[in-house]
Formats: C-alpha cells, structure tokens, sequence
C-alpha cells in the first residue's frame, strides 16, 4: 500500500497537467488560436517558476520524452517519398536547398555573438526548420484558407526540410558535440544506428503479419519498436532520441503495414503531444523573459531572412503551391526539432539558460504568429 500512496500524487501530477492542457487549449480554440498555444500556456501555468500548483518535473518530462519519441517517429513514418518524388518536382531541390544554405549562413551570425561553433551551428539548423505539427494543424485546421496545391507543397516542403535537418544535425552532433569520440566513431555510429534501423524495417512486415488481426498486439508491438530502436540508436551509437526515433519512422514506412502502424500509434502521439509542448512552456523562467526578449528577436529576424524569404521567392518562381505568401508564412515558426537541438546545446554548454529562453520564447512566438498569419497570407502574393 505504501507504494500506491507514493505514486498517488504523481498519477494526480499528470491528471492535473492533462485537465489543465485540455482546458487551456479549447480556450484557445475559442478565440481562433491553435490548441499547441494553450498547451504551451498551461506548462506556464504549471511550472516552478511561477505560483500556484506545480507538476514533479521529471514525470512530466519523462513523459514528454516518450511523446517527442512517438511524436517523430510517428512523423517519420508518415513520410511518403515516392509521392514527393512523383508529384513534387521543384520541392525536391527547393526544401533541401533552404535548409542547407539557412545553416550555412545563419551559424556565422551566432558566432559572432560568442556563441560555440556547435550551438551556432544548431541554432542555425533550427531556425531553417519548421514544425511538422503546426503545418500539419494548419492544413487541417476548421479555420483554414489554403488551397489543396498548397496544403501539399506545405506538407511536402516540411517533410523533405525535416529528411535534410535530421541528417544535418547527425553529422553536426557527430562531428562538432561534446563528446569523447572521435568523429570518425560517431560517424560510424551513425551509420551503425541506419543500419539497425534498415534491419528493424526488413524484419517488421514478418512480426506484424503475425499478429496484424490481434489489435491489441498490434499496437502494442507497435509502440514497443517505435520506443525501443529510438532508445537503441542513444544507448548503443550515441543517437539522439528524438533523432533517431524520426529515423526509425523513415526506414518503417517503407513497409506494406505503414498505414496500420500509424493508426496504432496515433492516440499514444496526440496524448504525449500535449506534454511536450506542456514541458517546452514549463521551461520558460518568467524572470528571464526581458533579458531573453533581444535574443528571441534576433532569432526570429535570421528566420525571416533564411527561411521566410527564401521559400517565399522559390515559391513564386519555381510555381510551388497556389500561394507563395501562405506556403511562405506557414513555414514561418521555430518549432519541435528547434526545441529539440536547443536542448542539447544546453546541456553541451553551448547555449546559456538566457539564449535557451530566447529559444523557447521564439517558439512559442512563431507558432501563434504563423498560425494566424497564414490564414491572410495569399493577399501577400496578389499584391507583389
């Protein structure tokens, strides 16, 4: 009994968190901004740093984690390149390009504010990316005004940015973090971890064959793999979670079962969606906010310039989507990888608790700013 009565308060912990997720999201929703702001608003709410009921960190955390792994993983598997190859032409280059030349040219103006070249490089990365859930939400959003051209460009454009990102920030990991391999060894660890993966997705069709009309085991094995290769490529080749588990999607979704093992995973990844945007608003230190405010304006000007304005003009000129302005300005928000790569510039030092703020508070900025925005955006094009 004494165990139950210990986990009590954490079961409440998360049950609080949930009720004031939900809550603060249809508030949200109700005065026409994304339910992801609600969310963000409640790990305000519920953090150490301001008054009032405050969640155990390291549950919510916890659980954040195993959402950002099903989250990605999810989002991996999800990737159709065929489709993005058949039907996409100029995208293919386009994305890819953006991103590239967005970390090229956004790592020497950090590192002109003394920032290490590995979180320079990250930083920079970050901002070159956009949030798959955001996008994903505008194109399915009640309120939306894109045409299905563009709802696609959108979709394609996010996919082949986060295909490119994950790679660059594998090979930035492996050759500039903080770690006592060698880069050839964590290079090699990379491609170890591509193979686990590939294996992992020959063997997959076999093991869901067998149990694909026992739903229960279905699911469960789904869950089991997406977790388990994520948590393999961090303990066995030094792989970030988050990254190796978008991997793992992407080498899993070459399979016949894809559709199946999406749907399976899909309530896990809504559930522990909410908490990983709930931590990203726990992190935010209230007392920080004015000193992190320039940074966070900084931050969203190199986004405008590098990632803004290039798709805006790929767009127009390569005929990508309906609307240059909406495809342009959906794309326009820092978001969970940015989340995901500043943290563990963090903890290599690389950033400072202030810069990380600024960070958090350019994502949460971006994610309301392009939501609402993207909904206007077409008179953009029309007018230039």
């Amino acid at each position: 009994m004494a165990s139950i009565v210990e986990t009590a308060p954490l079961v409440l912990d998360v049950g609080v968190v949930l009720l004031a997720a939900a809550t603060s999201g249809l508030v949200a929703r109700k005065v026409g901004l994304p339910a992801i702001v609600g969310y963000l608003m409640a790990g305000l709410l519920v953090s150490p740093f301001t008054p009032g009921f405050v969640a155990n960190g390291d549950q919510i955390a916890l659980l954040a984690d195993i959402g950002v792994v099903l989250l990605l993983f999810e989002v991996g598997i999800e990737i159709d390149l065929r489709r993005i190859r058949n039907e996409h032409g100029a995208l293919l280059w386009a994305s890819p390009l953006q991103v590239i030349v967005g970390t090229i040219l956004g790592t020497p103006i950090f590192l002109l504010l003394d920032i290490p070249l590995f979180g320079a490089a990250l930083l920079a990365l970050s901002l070159a990316m956009s949030s798959s859930v955001v996008i994903v939400n505008i194109t399915r959003s009640r309120r939306r005004t894109t045409s299905v051209a563009t709802e696609e460009s959108l979709l394609g454009w996010s996919v082949l940015q986060d295909i490119t990102g994950v790679t660059l920030a594998a090979l930035i990991i492996a050759l500039l973090g903080n770690t006592n391999d060698s880069p050839i060894r964590s290079i090699l660890g990379l491609i170890g971890f591509i193979a686990l993966a590939v294996i992992a997705s020959r063997l997959l069709p076999f093991l869901l064959r067998i149990v694909r009309w026992e739903h229960d085991l279905f699911l469960i094995y789904s869950v089991a793999i997406g977790l388990s290769i994520a948590a393999l490529g961090t303990v066995l080749f030094g792989i970030p979670m988050a990254l190796a588990s978008f991997v793992a999607g992407l080498a899993i979704n070459q399979t016949r079962d894809t559709d199946d093992v999406r749907k399976a995973v899909l309530p896990f990844k809504d559930l522990f969606q909410v908490l990983f945007f709930v931590v990203i608003g726990s992190l935010v230190q209230p007392d920080l906010i004015l000193e992190a405010l320039p940074f966070a304006a900084l931050l969203l000007l190199v986004m405008l310039l590098l990632k803004t304005l290039p798709a805006f003009l790929l767009s127009r000129y390569r005929k990508i989507g309906d609307s240059a302005g909406q495809l342009s300005v959906g794309l326009s928000q820092v978001g969970e990888f940015s989340f995901v790569l500043g943290s563990a510039a963090l903890a290599a030092g690389a950033l400072t608790k202030v810069q990380f703020t600024g960070v958090l508070l350019a994502v949460i900025s971006s994610i309301i700013v392009s939501t609402l925005a993207v909904r206007r955006a077409s008179r953009i094009s029309r007018s230039i």
